[in-house]
């Protein structure tokens, strides 16, 4: 955790290894089921998406938005407030979070992104941003939400 200003200390570090771990864990199981193959062969497209090539960037792209559509998902979970139709015994809402977590470290597996310390740093982060602060939200032109 380089360089990351917190007073959490274990917490923090912590924190980040929970975070890399599941973000190894939900990459290694994707690239088993071949979900960074072509038609279920484990051609390794994630050589593409950390290579940063034209296709690697589209590729990068997909995921991207496919994490997207996990939230949009959630949204419609909430708004119908219905149980998950695969896992019942949950809310759909809950189920399509999951899922988004699911893809979130997948792809910052795949990209070798250094997640559980951008977790911990930003969340360090927004302990001091002004504009989190009760009294700027409350402000004229604050965020209400």
């Amino acid at each position: 955790m380089s360089g990351i200003a917190t007073s959490a200390g274990p917490v923090a570090f912590n924190a980040a290894l929970a975070v890399t771990d599941l973000k190894n864990l939900c990459h290694q199981t994707s690239y088993d089921a071949g979900w960074w193959g072509i038609g279920g062969s484990k051609d390794n497209l994630r050589a593409e998406v950390r290579a940063e090539t034209r296709f690697g960037k589209a590729l990068a792209a997909e995921k991207i938005a496919l994490i997207h559509s996990e939230v949009s998902e959630a949204l419609e979970g909430l708004r119908k407030g219905k149980a998950d139709e695969h896992l019942p015994e949950f809310p759909s809402e809950a189920v399509e979070l999951a899922d988004a977590l699911i893809r979130i470290f997948d792809y910052a597996g795949a990209r070798r992104l250094p997640l559980g310390d951008a977790f911990v740093a930003k969340m360090a982060y927004n302990t001091v941003r002004p504009d989190h602060k009760p009294e700027a939200r409350a402000a004229v032109g604050g965020k209400a939400f």
